[in-house]
């Protein structure tokens, strides 16, 4: 038998296992999110913490993001930025609903998926937006397959804070 695996099977290979560690952490903000009401989302994770809608509208974002980052094509929503990236929550910004939220979400991820399913594993290894040409010759390792690797830690990082909104009175 040969254990040998080509560069491009072991592209694909990276590129699968970092899809499925993206759409898992997706999948289980989703599933967070079905077992939360309202009153649970617009509370603190913790005293003096992020609200759960915040972290909803932000994790929102930053996915919207994504389509620049990885120069996909157009955001969806990129009014949420000044929100739920420029501005820390209890700014006083006008938030969208929490249903309306959730739908950015949905419609956000389902269009990304859709998109990455449609790549090419060497695409995935192409510079992204926020490097230059000249530092990704010297520094190749910042390509989309990283930032994609970024954000489900990030990712990961909010559903662990959002976690806690279980606990609250409903």
């Amino acid at each position: 038998m040969n254990d040998e695996i080509t560069g491009a099977s072991q592209d694909s290979i990276f590129v699968k296992m970092v899809l499925a560690a993206w759409q898992t952490q997706n999948t289980r903000v989703n599933e967070l999110l079905a077992t939360l009401n309202d009153e649970q989302l617009s509370a603190e994770t913790a005293p003096g913490r992020n609200t759960g809608i915040y972290l909803l509208g932000h994790l929102a974002a930053v996915n919207d993001n994504l389509f620049s980052l990885l120069d996909l094509g157009e955001r969806l929503h990129p009014e949420l930025d000044e929100i739920f990236l420029d501005s820390p929550d209890k700014s006083g910004k006008k938030m969208p609903s929490i249903d309306e939220l959730k739908k950015y979400w949905t419609d956000i991820n389902a269009k990304l998926t859709n998109t990455f399913n449609n790549m090419k594993p060497a695409e995935w290894f192409m510079r992204h937006t926020a490097v230059s040409e000249e530092d990704f010759l010297k520094e190749p390792h910042r390509n989309r397959l990283n930032v994609l690797i970024t954000r489900s830690i990030h990712q990961g990082y909010h559903l662990g804070q959002m976690a806690y909104l279980k606990n609250n009175a409903s």
